[in-house]
């Protein structure tokens, strides 16, 4: 049974919610196949939300994943100030515990954004700000959200990537980059060893919402000179006790 016609901007919502909601991209044809718009209006609606920003082309030239006014309006929404206040007490109270800069990020392109983060109290600190975008294969949270993706698609991405050193252990190599990506998905646990920066180190865990999905990465950030990959076990521990109660927000 076809929808009722709608108006111009009920299609538009159920377009950017299917498209939000896939675990794939699709394409104009795919997203007319579950919404039975006609096909060029789907068409020219899609066309229209990637000239706006809201839908983001991929590189094959014919499906969509959310573009970054979209991740933008999202992020926008959950720093609602409930929301954001009890994130950020989580947040803080996991900063305290460790005594490290704490983040959480979300995939975006082929980068990751930092949605929140709290800074430690140490003298010596990390400024990333707030909507701060980073590569997704130098850094915890960036490998951590390839390691979620469908093997198929992680290559298809990693093959993509154009690879710059940014510090003295960056991975530039496709194949090591993958073998390190399949061990992450084994454990759930990203490790950046002065990869994005030297002296810098960086251990992520996923955010989860109540399908199991990956939402967004929790990750600590310090200097080298406090916090060694060897360290992950005390950390780990307490990453993950704040990544299931800030996984409990998504249910609300």
């Amino acid at each position: 049974m076809k929808r009722e016609r709608g108006s111009t901007i009920h299609r538009v919502l159920d377009i950017l919610e299917t498209v939000a909601a896939s675990p794939k991209p699709l394409s104009a044809t795919e997203i007319n196949e579950v919404l039975e718009l006609p096909k060029a209006t789907a068409h020219r609606l899609c066309a229209e939300l990637e000239a706006r920003g809201f839908l983001l082309k991929r590189i094959n030239g014919k499906s969509f994943v959310p573009g970054n006014r979209l991740h933008d309006v999202a992020v926008g929404v959950l720093a609602n100030t409930r929301f954001q206040t009890t994130r950020h007490a989580i947040l803080t109270r996991l900063s305290e515990s460790v005594g490290e800069t704490c983040n959480i990020a979300y995939p975006d392109g082929l980068n990751m954004a930092y949605s929140d983060r709290v800074e430690t109290q140490a003298p010596l600190r990390l400024q990333f700000p707030i909507g701060m975008r980073v590569p997704l294969y130098c850094t915890a949270s960036g490998k951590l959200y390839l390691s979620t993706l469908p093997k198929s698609r992680r290559q298809s991405i990693v093959g993509k990537l154009e690879f710059k050193r940014h510090a003295k252990n960056t991975i530039t190599d496709p194949d090591r980059l993958l073998e390190e990506i399949e061990r992450i998905a084994e454990t759930e646990l990203s490790i950046d060893n002065q990869e994005l920066y030297d002296d810098v180190v960086a251990i992520a865990v996923p955010i989860k919402d109540r399908k199991h999905r990956f939402y967004s990465s929790l990750a600590i950030q310090a200097p080298a000179t406090r916090v060694s990959p060897d360290d992950a076990d005390r950390y780990v521990p307490l990453l993950r006790e704040a990544a299931a109660d800030l996984a409990l927000l998504t249910e609300e």
